[in-house]
């Protein structure tokens, strides 16, 4: 069995060295090369042809947001953004999958314990998942997304049908290819995106920018409407969709 090769791209020489170590120890990950910066990565992108990048995004010389811009329409390869940056910071990461990247993983605060441990399993699962994700549709795309001024926005009414869509790795992206091409007369839409607490609002409003519908993160009482997309909050909550009367809303717990 072919084994899945990885290039590591990191400014920390000691991320490096700790997820080199942390990778190799599954037998399916080969982790074929390391680079400091974007310019070594690209050099090791065309001479090593790696089948999936983790990518940091605070780097020196061009931070790793911009690279995956660059990347993904010269050469798609899946990449799993393996950052610290989260709280009001996170928007970056959303940014990432936005413009190419299958996941992320958080960096834990401490480099020893069982936070190492468990970001190195998580690491590795959304490393086979990418690896068998096609992404030959960023080749030689230039996207810009869909200006919201130019969308005349329905009121909010009734819905008599509601959509679920639920999505995990590389859902985000998938995600906005779908609701951005919704009507402004769209069903009452929720979707659950699988994703830490905070992230969800964040994604919400990028959706909202987009689209035609209106897209927010839910809380509990909201309303399914027609023309409105709800994006069930992340972390531990659970959304249950209620039936009160003709009106169907959320609760989220």
């Amino acid at each position: 069995m072919n084994k899945i090769k990885v290039l590591i791209v990191d400014d920390s020489a000691l991320v490096r060295s700790i997820l080199s170590k942390g990778l190799s120890k599954d037998p399916e990950i080969e982790v074929i090369g390391t680079a400091a910066d974007v310019y070594i990565a690209r050099n090791e992108i065309v001479n090593k042809n790696p089948d999936v990048i983790t990518l940091d995004v605070e780097m020196p010389k061009m931070d790793g947001v911009e690279f995956l811009k660059r990347l993904m329409p010269q050469y798609p390869i899946p990449v799993i953004m393996v950052s610290a940056m989260t709280g009001p910071k996170a928007s970056i990461t959303i940014e990432a999958l936005e413009s190419g990247a299958i996941d992320y993983v958080l960096k834990p605060s401490s480099s020893f314990g069982n936070k190492l441990n468990d970001m190195i399993d998580e690491l590795i699962i959304k490393l086979k998942v990418a690896s068998k994700t096609d992404v030959s549709g960023w080749k030689n795309n230039n996207y810009i997304g869909i200006n919201k001024e130019s969308h005349q926005k329905i009121l909010h009414g009734g819905t008599d049908k509601i959509l679920v869509i639920g999505a995990s790795t590389g859902g985000t992206v998938a995600l906005r290819k779908i609701v951005e091409q919704f009507p402004a007369n769209m069903p009452g839409t929720v979707i659950v995106q699988h994703m830490p607490a905070g992230f969800t609002k964040m994604f919400a409003e990028k959706l909202d920018k987009v689209s035609k519908v209106s897209v927010k993160e839910a809380k509990t009482g909201d309303r399914i409407l027609r023309g409105t997309v709800l994006v069930a909050p992340g972390g531990e909550s659970h959304l249950k969709v209620v039936r009160t009367g003709g009106q169907y809303r959320v609760k989220c717990f």
